[in-house]
């Protein structure tokens, strides 16, 4: 068998993930049915609770896709790229393009935020695999730099937190190709890269170091 080819079931897999996914931006998440969706990609309604017991088993499955997606991407951006800011730049903005057609669904997945027990919030258990995936990103993308060991070890959390910030802003932006949100994303690195800097200076650093210390304790105990 060619090694490339892949079985037939990872295959039947993807394509009720893909349609799926079509489905939920066309009709919605909630309207969308695990029939609508079985009948669609031209399956038996069985073959499709099979590979995905549940629609949040199908958005889950969307997210692992969107990590992989992103990580690719930005690991191929960031050659030739030593800066914070321009590595910080292709992770935010990269991150946008890969969403630019499913804003109206992730306007729906976003109710789920304040309900820490549903499955698809985004800072509840069931994202957690997706959550470190996204911050270990942003580890990815100071690695290298100049920047402390602290900032280093807070950063991460503090960027997936902005990034989160962006694209909720990104969801209701109607601009034409959500420029509004990409020039924000520039305005908002810009002002942070340059406070990073700053901080990370021989004269400041000594000032702040305590304060970041006692920032990653923070985050340790509560399990970023």
């Amino acid at each position: 068998m060619n090694p490339v080819t892949k079985p037939a079931g990872e295959k039947t897999k993807e394509l009720i993930l893909s349609t799926a996914v079509e489905l939920f931006r066309k009709s919605g998440f909630e309207t969308a049915t695990m029939r609508d969706i079985a009948s669609s990609a031209d399956v038996a309604l069985g073959a499709a609770y099979y590979y995905f017991p549940t629609k949040e088993a199908i958005v889950s499955a969307y997210y692992d896709q969107v990590q992989r997606i992103h990580a690719e991407k930005t690991r191929e951006d960031w050659k030739g790229k030593s800066g914070l800011r321009e590595r910080l730049g292709v992770v935010f903005h990269s991150k946008l393009e890969i969403l630019k057609d499913d804003r109206s669904f992730l306007g729906a997945l976003f109710r789920y935020t304040g309900d820490p027990q549903h499955p698809l919030s985004v800072f509840g258990k069931g994202t957690q695999l997706q959550r470190a995936q996204s911050v270990a990103i942003f580890h990815e993308a100071i690695a290298g730099t100049s920047i402390s060991e602290e900032m280093q070890g807070l950063l991460p959390a503090a960027l997936w937190l902005v990034h989160l910030g962006m694209i909720l802003f990104f969801i209701y932006d109607e601009t034409k190709g959500q420029q509004r949100t990409h020039k924000l994303v520039d305005s908002v690195l810009n002002l942070l890269t340059q406070a990073i800097e700053l901080t990370n200076s021989a004269l400041i650093r000594p000032f702040v170091q305590p304060f970041q210390t006692k920032m990653l304790e923070i985050l340790r105990e509560a399990g970023w």
